[in-house]
């Protein structure tokens, strides 16, 4: 697949209602946008083999214990400890290959696994670090795709939230820190993360390219549009910068922010 190809499928899937949206398939294919010269069928067999293996356990065990045990012990999928800031645990070609990665990745492979298998699990906003949402029988249990998909207690999770700054009335509501978001957010999400590293790394092509992903996703969102512009004009490319300005505007952007933007940008021109 060409990265043209790769923004093709992803328009298609932007346009997408989200109770239809291919997370798997969407997220090789942004993956296959950043570097093309892969293949995704090793990831996909990946996938099939979870699916597999945890369909067996899910006869005799619990579906909280059987998705650790196969994702996270079986299969070692989990978080990268030794290099947590490598590019590669952002993309989920190479997440399936290496076996390790950031939880909102790796949360895609648990998702699509748990699915196929039946099981409803969704992906959680927590704050700072991704989560999943499993039903059980005896209530909804959050799992971290991080620690090998490990069950999170309810009080670790309001320790975890008080850890990020929310206030002790906020973090007691696990209603809300366990709140399930769409597969597109989940995808999203991903992209806002290997933009944030590209961008501190200045390495703005990586960087344009992940606002992309995010604009074609959500086309009726103008942010993304804000961040291409960004990183175009990190590169020095100021008319294509303008251009995105420009999309970000008729998407419903802040008239008074992209003026500014595009006044900084034209000066740099001049």
């Amino acid at each position: 697949m060409t990265r043209e190809e790769s923004e093709v499928s992803l328009a298609a899937v932007g346009v997408a209602p989200d109770t239809r949206f291919p997370l798997l398939e969407a997220g090789l294919s942004c993956a296959l946008h950043e570097d093309p010269a892969r293949e995704a069928d090793p990831a996909r067999t990946l996938v099939d083999e979870a699916s597999r293996r945890l369909q067996t356990r899910l006869a005799t065990e619990r579906p909280e214990d059987a998705i650790c045990e196969t994702l996270g012990g079986d299969l070692q999928l989990g978080g990268d400890l030794f290099t947590p800031d490598h590019p590669d645990n952002a993309d989920l070609i190479c997440v399936c290959d290496r076996r390790k990665g950031l939880s909102i990745a790796l949360g895609l492979i648990y998702l699509e696994a748990g699915r196929r298998c039946g099981l409803t699990i969704s992906g959680v906003d927590f704050p700072g670090h991704f989560l999943l949402r499993i039903e059980t029988p005896d209530g909804p249990v959050a799992l971290d795709p991080y620690a090998g998909g490990r069950v999170v207690m309810p009080s670790e999770l309001t320790h975890r939230a008080l850890n990020t700054g929310l206030m002790p009335n906020v973090a007691n509501r696990l209603d809300a820190l366990m709140a399930p978001v769409s597969d597109r957010q989940v995808l999203i999400r991903l992209q806002n993360v290997i933009f944030a590293r590209a961008v501190q790394s200045l390495n703005f092509e990586r960087a344009e390219r992940s606002a992309l992903r995010r604009a074609l996703l959500s086309p009726g969102d103008h942010h993304p549009w804000l961040d291409v512009a960004a990183a175009r004009e990190g590169q020095g490319r100021l008319s294509g910068a303008l251009e995105a300005l420009g999309r970000a505007q008729a998407l419903g952007g802040s008239p008074v922010a992209t003026r500014l933007a595009g006044d900084r940008v034209r000066r740099k021109l001049n």
